[in-house]
């Protein structure tokens, strides 16, 4: 009976997800079926049955709530391909948000594989759900793995010091790891800059409480302006750059990949900034 509702709920889930896209949903992502094990899993513990029917209250929120609007999706490649994007709003809904436009947006669409924190397995039931919806912890090998698998990784190059940034700190990027440069380099990948803006209106910090954090093992514990961990619906804008390719060997000293970092990094704000002066308001 358990089953039996289960199955009830997700093709419920399903049905809302294609009622928000629009008809013909499953055929046009039949495409993004992978190899699956005896468990329906892929070797990440991607599913994409379990994975349409989760994403029903992010594409809500996609068309809804922060009715995003994208900007030259068109422009990411097809194959292997790292997108890097400024990460922000205490949340990340952001990176749900760039996922759910390259699923319903691109042609083809493409279920990207996010880069999540080291210890986000450890929380209960968020970790297999992240799983099945095919995100994974960011190790270098589970990244090499999926991109000679021709697969689009999402990465926040700036980590937990770009989502947990105060209000006064709002699209300013912070320092940019190299981690992604040097397999961009191993793996002759192209980069894809996205910059994403509304994100950091939607949990303004105003305080980070450090004590708390290290109590309950938290990078950070923010206390935003509404006192909830809930985003407010500010309206999303999604800007894809031009693919950067860059040459050069992955064991080069870290000044050296330093300088290719900065291009991305740059592109990045340039976008930011485009995006900041075309919006006329937070909320719409």
């Amino acid at each position: 009976m358990l089953e039996s509702l289960s199955d009830r709920l997700k093709q419920g889930l399903k049905g809302w997800t294609a009622s928000l896209v629009g008809g013909g949903l499953e055929d046009k992502l039949a495409i993004l079926r992978r190899t699956e094990n005896e468990y329906g899993v892929d070797p990440f513990g991607f599913n994409l049955d379990y994975a349409l029917a989760a994403v029903a209250p992010l594409v809500w929120m996609y068309k809804r709530y922060f009715r995003v609007e994208v900007s030259c999706i068109e422009k990411v490649p097809q194959g292997r391909v790292l997108l890097v994007a400024n990460h922000s709003g205490q949340i990340p809904c952001d990176a749900a948000m760039i996922g759910v436009s390259m699923l319903i947006e691109a042609t083809p669409p493409r279920a990207i594989r996010s880069m999540v924190e080291k210890w986000m397995p450890s929380l209960p039931y968020i970790s297999t759900f992240m799983a099945r919806v095919g995100q994974i912890v960011g190790t270098p090998e589970n990244c090499r793995r999926l991109l000679a698998s021709g697969e689009a990784i999402l990465v926040f190059p700036e980590g937990i010091r770009g989502i947990s940034k105060l209000w006064p700190q709002r699209y300013q990027l912070q320092e940019f790891g190299l981690g992604f440069m040097r397999l961009a380099l191993e793996t002759n990948t192209p980069i894809v800059p996205i910059a994403v803006v509304g994100a950091e209106e939607q949990a303004p910090a105003l305080l980070d409480i450090k004590p708390v954090a290290r109590l309950l093992g938290f990078p950070s514990f923010p206390l935003t302006a509404t006192g909830l961990p809930f985003p407010l619906p500010s309206k999303y804008r999604i800007y894809f750059g031009d693919p950067l390719f860059f040459t050069g060997r992955a064991d080069d000293e870290d000044a050296e990949l330093d300088k290719k970092v900065r291009v991305v990094k740059g592109a990045i704000q340039n976008l930011l900034e485009a995006g900041l002066r075309e919006r006329k308001h937070v909320f719409w």
